[in-house]
C-alpha cells in the first residue's frame, strides 16, 4: 500500500501550521490572568465581497482581537453577552441578590449603560470572549477607584466593585457630555476596558495639584482625587466668544486622566469623509 504522505497528502492532524494567534498584551494576578489575543490574518471566508473587506482591513492594520481569561481558583465578572466559550471547572453565577440586588442592577443599567447583572465565573479554567475589531486596555487597580465613561467596562476580577458614580456638580452633569452618571470601578484587581481608539493612541496625563482643560468630550476615565467641572474658556462671555473655544472639560487635583485625542478624528472621518481633515481647523471641531 502506498503511504499517503508519499503522494503529497498529509492528514490534518499531522500538518505543522503556524498559529494565527498572537498575544498582544498579558497581565497576571495571583489567580487571574487576562490576555488580549490578536488574529494575524483572516483567510477563511468564501464570499468575494467579505474577502475584499478583510483584505483592506489587513492592509490598514485592522486586527481581530479576542480577550482570554484564565482562572486558577479565582473569579471574573464579564459584561453580559461577551462570553463566547469556556472550558474547565467553572461555575457561572448571575444572581440578582434579592429585591435589593435587582433594584441596584436596574439602576446601574439605566445610569451607566452596563448590564443589569454582570455574570460571575468562578473556578479553574479558561474563558474566551467574543472576537471583535474593538480596542482594549488592561489596567491593574491597586486599592483605588476609576471613574470611566459609560460602557467602557468589559471584564475584570471578581473582587472589583462595579457601580454608578454621580457627577458632583450641575455643570459637569449638564454640559460635560457624560450625563449625570458614569461607571465607577473600585478595589484591587485587573480590569479590561473597551476603548473607542487603540490603546497606544490614548494619552495618560498625570496631575499633581494641577489643572487639565479639554476642548471636547474625549476624556475616557480618571483616577485619584480629581474634581471634574465644565467651565468657560475665559472669565467673560466676550472672551469666550472671541477665543473660539467655548466650554472646556476641566480636571483639577492629584491623579491621572486618560484622553483619546484621535477619537474625534475617526468620528469626523465616519460622518464627513477624510476630505474634511485635509486642512487644520482654526478652532476645535470637538464638542462638549
Amino acid at each position: 500500500m502506498v503511504n499517503p504522505a508519499d503522494r503529497g497528502f498529509i492528514e490534518p492532524h499531522q500538518r505543522k501550521t503556524a498559529s494565527k494567534l498572537e498575544v498582544l498584551n498579558c497581565v497576571s494576578g495571583e489567580n487571574f490572568k487576562v490576555e488580549i489575543l490578536g488574529y494575524k490574518t483572516l483567510s477563511g471566508v468564501n464570499n468575494p465581497e467579505i474577502a475584499q473587506a478583510i483584505y483592506y482591513a489587513n492592509q490598514v492594520g485592522m486586527q481581530l482581537k479576542q480577550v482570554k481569561i484564565t482562572l486558577l481558583g479565582g473569579d471574573a465578572q464579564i459584561e453580559a453577552g461577551a462570553l463566547q466559550y469556556l472550558h474547565g471547572n467553572i461555575q457561572i453565577e448571575n444572581k440578582a441578590g434579592g429585591v435589593a440586588g435587582f433594584t441596584k442592577g436596574v439602576i446601574n443599567r439605566l445610569l451607566t449603560n452596563e448590564s443589569i447583572f454582570i455574570p460571575r465565573y468562578r473556578g479553574n479554567g479558561t474563558i474566551y470572549l467574543e472576537p471583535s475589531f474593538s480596542h482594549f486596555m488592561v489596567y491593574y487597580l491597586n486599592n483605588e477607584e476609576i471613574i470611566a465613561d459609560k460602557g467602557l467596562f468589559y471584564c475584570g476580577e471578581g473582587a472589583l466593585d462595579i457601580g454608578a458614580a454621580m457627577q458632583k456638580n450641575v455643570s459637569s452633569a449638564l454640559l460635560g457630555g457624560e450625563g449625570f452618571f458614569q461607571t465607577r470601578i473600585r478595589g484591587t484587581g485587573i480590569c479590561v476596558f473597551e476603548l473607542p481608539v487603540p490603546a497606544d493612541e490614548v494619552h495618560c496625563v498625570h496631575l499633581n495639584n494641577e489643572t487639565l482643560r479639554v476642548d471636547g468630550n474625549f476624556a475616557l476615565m480618571r483616577t485619584g482625587k480629581i474634581e471634574f467641572t465644565v467651565e468657560k474658556s475665559t472669565k467673560s462671555i466676550l472672551g469666550t466668544l472671541t477665543s473660539g473655544e467655548g466650554l472646556l472639560q476641566t480636571f483639577r487635583g492629584i491623579g491621572k486622566v486618560w484622553l483619546a485625542p484621535t477619537q474625534g478624528v475617526y468620528q469626523q472621518m465616519h460622518f464627513s469623509g477624510i476630505d474634511s481633515l485635509t486642512q487644520a481647523p482654526k478652532s476645535s471641531n470637538t464638542y462638549t
